[in-house]
């Protein structure tokens, strides 16, 4: 859809970006630049918008461009949020138009209404713009796939190609297009060459020189062949009754302000069935215009090295388009062939834009009476060369693999509906392949994000030697499976076969739900239908980390409960972490091999203490005389990081986390619960140094207490103790490092 100019050499903006409302001459040039690409085209594409009315309408149609360009100019760039963006009336917005146009009048449509109509469309689309960014549609709209986009614009190409056939062949406007293609004897030479030479010279006039737009110079060119024509032919140079010409056109405020009164009167002739079929037509529109708009400012973006407000830019466009309309002229877009002759002409601020406008009603002003001279067969040629390059050639690589046979696929469908029904329908049909699209490449995403075992995965909870034993013997009976993404109809059977056969093996099906973004009720029914399974096998379904809200704003744990997964007797159970999850599936492994931790609320005494567990009376006799008693309160801390102290603290009864805050903030990463029998604080006990982490109580807890300097006290004067102690503690310890060893490597594949 760009011009020749888009190949532009651009060098970023030296510096960074420059004030929004700054302005120096060089913003004059851009503008100047701008208006020079963007008013020939905006001509042509007003033309082309009321060519079905017949070339009676072609001086309505070339002054709405014109008042589109001026409108769309002077307001779009002052409240949008791309402050180098030109904008101004654009290819789509022709195509959409004249397809209603064409729609309405094969209805049975006047011609007063129907230009009302398309009034009322460029109005209605400019006011679901502006809503558009007040609802932050900005990013939306961004996300319809490239295909679908391509092959829209590739059909609008099309179509305008296919549009132009008439006034290029100088044919009859009842002529049929394709049937006049195919008869040379009914083209008319004038118009052909006419065409010829404007399109062959817009095309080239790039190799020659970038200072004058190729527009520009195209539609000189086709003047120049006109005019000679006229040598030998004196009636085309005739301004009245002449078909290959606009024809008289007034730009003066009174012939714009009549316009307006005329189309406010013509509002009588519209019922409410009328303005039902203009939904479809404003709701194309709207869409079409905004992801123009959007996509001119990322390529902008990347060349001037900026960012735009997307949400903004869409409320400026539609204030552009609203006030068109209300004055008559039709609708438009940023468009990025303006847009680039502006910045490579020095244009860098707001003021380029909106001088763009201003330039273009001098030029009106100035210079209405002559614009009615212009050939339609030179608007022709500048339209079919637009056209052409709106038609994504480079797509047909895609049908060249099978990977991106679909997305081609994709293109050629709404292309072709484009041209064998009409834009609208094509809008539907490239919705619903959007649709697809996103099916597809959401059932082509693993939902399962990692699998593990007990054997590879472990809780918290630090367990004594005996418990690690049994574990290690019956880890393999749970299974823990993360999830991620979307948990919708099109991956629930993905999932059902990646577990299907784990399911045969484990007792206790740990799914964890931190990353998964959605969940439909299909998906709920496949859960219900595992968590039966594993009932039935005598195992149980167990969840963890179940989203509060989702990106959807959707409490995943109140829809599993509504939908009865987790709310009836025997229903999957709900953790609030995956740690809780692990320990309470270790726990059934211990009660079921006996080993279950029975005096939580007993007071332990030392020979009960684990490690210490194996050592002889005499030897817990020595140790007993430097152990001290104390007791932490819930919520205190036993101690805290970067504290010192030497002691090493064994539990009787309670639980201590040990926690480590994280740099900068207020969160902490959880380590470890130590238990009954168990012990902690090892580090700074054996090295001397200062605390690595918190130890908080999580209960009352019940410790017993020993100073590293009264242990080397009492090692002195017995040995024997102090090397049993210490053999003791070190097979801990290895127990422990292996511990931390697989949690690393986990967490590195993660």
């Amino acid at each position: 859809m760009a011009s020749s100019e888009n190949n532009s050499q651009l060098s970023p903006v030296p510096g960074g970006a420059p004030a929004a409302w700054s302005f120096d001459w060089a913003d004059a040039g851009g503008g100047l630049a701008a208006m020079l690409v963007a008013l020939p085209s905006a001509i042509a594409f007003g033309v082309a918008m009321y060519a079905p009315l017949g070339p009676g309408f072609a001086g309505a149609g070339a002054l709405a461009g014109v008042l589109g360009t001026v409108a769309i100019g002077l307001i779009a760039p002052a409240l949008g949020g791309a402050p180098r963006l030109i904008s101004a009336p654009c290819a789509p917005a022709a195509a959409v138009m004249a397809a209603l146009c064409a729609s309405l009048l094969a209805g049975g449509g006047s011609p007063e209404s129907i230009v009302v109509s398309l009034v009322l469309v460029g109005l209605f689309s400019g006011a679901l713009q502006a809503l558009y960014g007040a609802l932050g549609g900005g990013r939306l709209i961004k996300y319809i796939p490239y295909p679908v986009v391509t092959g829209y614009m590739s059909g609008v190409g099309l179509l305008i190609i296919i549009k132009q056939i008439i006034p290029l062949l100088g044919l009859a406007k009842e002529a049929d297009p394709l049937a006049g293609l195919l008869s040379p004897a009914a083209w008319q030479w004038p118009a052909v060459s006419v065409a010829f030479v404007t399109a062959a010279v817009m095309v080239a006039a790039p190799r020659f020189t970038r200072r004058v737009p190729a527009a520009i110079l195209g539609l000189a060119a086709g003047i120049a062949a006109h005019l000679a024509a006229g040598l030998l032919r004196p009636q085309l140079l005739a301004v009245d009754a002449n078909p290959f010409i606009i024809g008289a056109i007034s730009t003066s405020p009174g012939a714009i302000f009549s316009g307006i009164t005329a189309n406010l009167g013509a509002l009588q002739l519209l019922g409410w069935n009328d303005l039902r079929l203009l939904i479809g037509p404003t709701l194309t529109l709207s869409v079409l215009l905004s992801i123009d708009t959007l996509k001119t400012c990322v390529v902008t973006d990347s060349i001037v090295r900026t960012r735009h407000n997307s949400n903004r830019e869409l409320a400026g466009q539609g204030a552009g388009n609203i006030t068109s309309a209300l004055l008559g002229g039709m609708p438009g877009a940023g468009t990025l062939g303006a847009t680039m002759v502006s910045l490579a002409s020095g244009g860098r601020t707001r003021a380029a834009g909106i001088l763009t406008g201003a330039f273009a009603l001098v030029t009106a002003l100035l210079l209405g009476g002559t614009i009615g001279r212009i050939p339609l067969a030179a608007l022709a040629g500048i339209l079919v060369v637009v056209g052409t390059r709106m038609i994504d050639r480079s797509s047909i690589r895609l049908a060249l693999r099978k990977t991106t046979m679909l997305d081609f696929a994709v293109v050629v469908s709404v292309a072709g509906t484009a041209l064998v029904s009409d834009l609208i329908v094509a809008a539907g049909v490239g919705i619903g392949f959007s649709m697809l699209l996103f099916i597809r490449e959401q059932m082509n995403s693993n939902v399962v994000r990692r699998k593990a075992t007990g054997l590879e995965i472990s809780s918290k909870q630090q367990r004594l030697p005996r418990e690690r034993a049994a574990l290690t013997e019956r880890g393999g009976e749970t299974l823990v499976v993360e999830l991620q993404g979307s948990l919708f109809f099109g991956t629930t059977d993905q999932l059902f076969s990646d577990i299907e056969a784990d399911m045969r093996t484990c007792k206790r099906l740990i799914i964890d739900m931190r990353r998964v973004t959605s969940v439909d009720f299909t998906a709920v029914h496949m859960l219900e239908q595992v968590g039966a399974i594993m009932r039935e096998r005598g195992g149980a379904l167990v969840f963890s980390h179940l989203p509060a809200s989702l990106p959807t704003g959707q409490d995943l744990g109140a829809y599993l409960k509504q939908l009865g997964l987790t709310q009836h007797e025997g229903g999957g159970r709900v953790f609030e972490t995956l740690h809780d999850a692990l320990e309470w599936a270790e726990d059934r492994i211990l009660e079921e091999a006996g080993l279950k931790r029975l005096y939580y609320g007993e007071l332990l005494d030392l020979g009960e203490i684990d490690f210490l567990r194996e050592m002889d009376e005499l030897s817990l006799a020595d140790l007993r005389v430097v152990f001290k008693e104390t007791r932490v309160e819930a919520g205190k801390a036993v101690f805290l990081r970067k504290g010192h102290g030497e002691e090493l603290f064994l539990i009787r009864r309670g639980k201590v986390r040990i926690v480590l805050p994280l740099k900068d903030t207020h969160r902490q990463h959880h380590l470890a619960v130590f238990g009954p029998g168990d012990f902690f604080g090892e580090v700074a006990f054996l090295n001397r140094t200062a605390r690595t982490a918190d130890a908080i109580a999580l209960t009352d807890t019940e410790l017993y207490v020993i100073s590293r300097a009264a242990f080397d006290e009492i090692a002195g004067r017995n040995p024997v103790v102090g090397s049993a102690f210490f053999q003791r503690l070190a097979t801990v310890e290895a127990l422990r490092l292996r511990d931390a060893d697989r949690e690393l490597r986990r967490l590195q594949d993660s």
